[in-house]
């Protein structure tokens, strides 16, 4: 009788001693990831900062360069660029117009018919006066890497001014300068009034999208769509 009623007790005893040690292990593996994530973050938003330092400019002072890059962002329902996107495409304008560049890269999500970035991007720039033939579209650009890839793989770009917001800049230009272009950059400050709660939400987004960009750039991974070699640049700076 002491025996079969001792069983059920020790049973308990294994059973509630399993259950602590994969507790235990399960704060440990939690607490080492977390650690491993925060280590990760700090180290790639150094990798940014270095990539970037010296590297960005105010429109007035950037240095020439054949072409500049403009990131894609929102696209409004009816077609119009977003406020964000509006003010990088402004950039872009007034890099031509002052002759900063010779011809314009928009780069951004076409994944769906119904959404086109790089079109928007076009319709505006020519809409302000910027030539049809100096703005050149990717619509494979679907994040900062896979646009800095096709820039140098596919449209043979070699040096170029990227244009996007300022929180996101020193990723871009890092991005690109680890994939092959020698790149500067020019960030809009402007949006910020529009929208100070999307810009600290974006600004906060910044950490993770470096830690991705570390790791996409260490994995030298192709972008989501390659194809072959296109003609546009190189048009579009022959182009008078």
């Amino acid at each position: 009788m002491p025996i079969r009623a001792s069983l059920p007790a020790r049973l308990r005893q294994i059973r509630d001693r399993h259950r602590g040690r994969w507790l235990r292990r399960a704060v440990l593996a939690g607490v080492s990831g977390v650690v491993l994530l925060t280590a990760g973050v700090w180290a790639s938003a150094s990798w940014i900062r270095s990539g970037a330092e010296g590297r960005t400019y105010p429109i007035a002072t950037v240095p020439e360069a054949p072409v500049a890059l403009v990131l894609g962002t929102r696209v409004q329902p009816d077609g119009t660029p977003a406020p964000f996107l509006a003010a990088r495409l402004e950039i872009a304008r007034e890099l031509y117009a002052t002759g900063k560049v010779q011809a314009i890269l928009v780069s951004g999500d076409n994944m769906r018919h119904e959404y086109n970035e790089p079109e928007a991007m076009q319709r505006w720039l020519v809409e302000q006066g910027v030539p049809a033939d100096k703005v050149v579209l990717d619509h494979a650009g679907f994040d900062t890497y896979d646009s800095c890839a096709r820039a140098k793989r596919i449209f043979g770009v070699e040096r170029a001014t990227v244009v996007t917001q300022q929180f996101h800049l020193a990723r871009a230009v890092t991005v690109c300068r680890h994939l092959g272009i020698d790149a500067n950059g020019v960030g809009d400050e402007t949006a910020r009034e529009l929208s100070h709660r999307t810009w600290r939400i974006s600004s906060a987004r910044e950490y993770g999208a470096g830690l991705k960009a570390a790791l996409d750039v260490l994995s030298r991974r192709d972008p989501v769509h390659l194809g072959d070699r296109e003609t546009g640049i190189d048009d579009a700076l022959r182009a008078g």
